[in-house]
């Protein structure tokens, strides 16, 4: 079944391959060729739902979901199914149940979220203890390589980042309307239920993917990095998003062809938000400087 799932993903090879024709030899390597079509997938979506995430206040939101990556991936190590296929499904129906407990409990939003975030740790642990040397299966999780990305999650992300695009699309300016007062959005016709339950599962899939890139420890901060260096540069909720985009695309792929370097040698997701971080300090020196001015 799961080799008939894969074969409707589409062939992201060529392309993997065509980013080897630029003049750098450490992308020679095939490896190499798809972590950076990886990480082009990847960082748009991670920026676009980031800046939801900042407007939002769901920073400990993505947190849970990707400390669900351990849940996931021992359920499908347990019953020998592949973790593309049950790290996903089990992180969304994570972000399903944290969205419905955030909407229908009387709890605070951190609260509601700290429930389901320590039962899902929790239950991941369950899982490892029971089986003698899973735990050595989910260090690649804690911290992540992209350079292991496979051709069916390259496959994944391609399509993931159709869906991502189709709902930026469709859905902007009503997710933006929800965050200033979902009452009002409620009042205008916009299905307000309904649209957080897209952005929370949506949000889902992208943070199991990125755990892949950057490891359980750092996958909120490739979301939230880029969106908060952006607040710092844009002066429009447009402005942000395009800013985000930016930051996002240049501190994965720096970072991947730095962390590739035979005089640093560093793990590639590390890198990663590394370089996002120190963007991320430019800009909050160069808004600090444009205040002093205005001032």
């Amino acid at each position: 079944m799961l080799e008939h799932l894969s074969a409707l993903l589409p062939d992201m090879l060529p392309l993997a391959r065509a980013l080897g024709r630029l003049p750098l030899d450490c992308l020679h390597a095939g490896f190499m060729q798809q972590a950076l079509l990886a990480i082009l997938l990847l960082a748009p979506m991670t920026a676009a739902l980031g800046v939801s995430v900042i407007t939002f206040r769901m920073a400990f939101f993505s947190d849970a979901i990707g400390h669900s990556a351990f849940a996931g991936v021992a359920l499908g190590l347990l019953f020998s199914l592949d973790p593309l296929f049950t790290m996903p499904a089990f992180g969304v129906l994570v972000g399903l149940c944290i969205m419905a407990v955030r909407r229908g409990s009387l709890l605070s939003a951190d609260t509601s979220i700290g429930i389901v975030f320590s039962a899902v740790v929790a239950f991941g642990l369950a899982v490892v203890s029971r089986t003698p040397g899973m735990a050595r299966n989910m260090t690649q999780f804690l911290y992540g390589d992209i350079l292991t990305v496979n051709p069916a999650e390259l496959g994944f992300l391609a399509v993931l980042a159709l869906a991502m695009l189709l709902f930026v699309l469709a859905g902007s300016n009503r997710l933006l309307l929800i965050a200033l007062n979902p009452v009002m959005a409620g009042a205008q016709g916009v299905r307000v239920a309904l649209w957080q339950y897209a952005f929370a599962a949506l949000l889902s899939l992208v943070v199991m993917m990125a755990v892949r890139a950057v490891g359980v420890l750092l996958v909120t901060a490739l979301l939230i990095v880029p969106a908060a260096t952006a607040r710092h540069l844009a002066r429009t909720a447009g402005g942000m998003f395009w800013w985000a985009q930016a930051v996002a695309l240049f501190s994965g792929v720096a970072g991947l062809l730095l962390s590739a370097q035979s005089w640093l040698g560093t793990a590639s997701g590390a890198t990663i938000i590394l370089v996002a971080c120190a963007c991320f300090l430019c800009s909050a020196l160069w808004a600090r400087r444009q205040g002093h001015r205005r001032n």
